[in-house]
């Protein structure tokens, strides 16, 4: 079963494009009115349509039916897909550019991924916006939700095996780029609530949250939300947040190009 099966239900609940990661999408991948663009592991198409509104002919794929299913109730202008990212459904050379968020964790192999993405980029952009497990050790939720975030760092693939599977298949890494949670983040991913720890007190949020609806143990959750609850109402959340600030930044946008 596709993981975002499992909570597709509720995800646009929480789940939404943040316009400013949306903007810095769409500058590096260089989105040109007449191209085409396809975004992988797209899920309910949240980014697709952001991006397609700064032009570009847009395609969508994921492996999640309930996911697409969802997208396509939002828009029938974008050419949406159910497909795995290892045997992409494009001939070779359709898309000018090509975007995936927070979804290569979930790649069964980052090589024969980026390899299907190189053979289906004709001469363009691969733009990522992800995380590292360094980064992800970094985050305070650790302090509350220990086991959970352990295992969330485990499967998330580290910088130098992103950086090596990208060479390995064909592409030229061009830039990477750290982001930092701000303040009036829209998108509610795993660490939005860097500066709004309540949210994840919120069952609705968490739910959107494969960390959370995935890894973590129903005792762990309760356990953690008690322990932040108390924290949040001390004020002792703040000397928290504090302890865990680095400069690593909280997420990556890594581009790659093929010429």
């Amino acid at each position: 079963m596709a993981i975002y099966e499992q909570i597709g239900k509720s995800y646009d609940l929480t789940r939404r494009a943040d316009p400013e990661i949306a903007n810095r999408l769409a500058v590096k991948l260089q989105i040109k009115s007449d191209y085409s663009y396809l975004d992988v592991a797209c899920g309910t198409g949240n980014y697709t349509l952001a991006l397609a509104k700064h032009g570009g002919v847009w395609h969508g794929i994921d492996q999640s039916i309930k996911m697409i299913d969802a997208a396509k109730n939002k828009s029938n202008t974008i050419a949406w897909e159910v497909g795995e990212v290892e045997t992409l459904p494009y001939v070779n050379g359709s898309f000018s550019g090509v975007l995936c968020t927070l979804a290569i964790h979930h790649f069964t192999a980052l090589i024969p991924a980026f390899r299907e993405i190189y053979r289906v980029l004709a001469a363009g952009n691969f733009v990522l916006f992800t995380a590292t497990p360094e980064q992800m050790r970094k985050y305070w939720l650790v302090e509350y939700f220990p086991e959970a975030m352990y295992k969330s760092a485990e499967q998330m693939p580290n910088l130098e095996n992103v950086k090596y599977a990208l060479k390995e298949s064909g592409f030229e890494l061009t830039d990477i780029e750290p982001y930092y949670i701000g303040e009036n983040l829209q998108d509610l991913f795993l660490y939005s609530g860097k500066y709004h720890p309540e949210i994840y007190l919120d069952e609705n949020v968490r739910s959107g949250i494969s960390t959370f609806a995935l890894l973590a143990s129903a005792a762990e959750i309760a356990t953690g939300c008690e322990r932040l609850a108390a924290d949040i109402d001390t004020g002792r959340i703040t000397e928290i947040i504090k302890k865990y600030e680095n400069n690593r930044g909280d997420y990556l946008f890594i581009t790659a190009e093929k010429y």
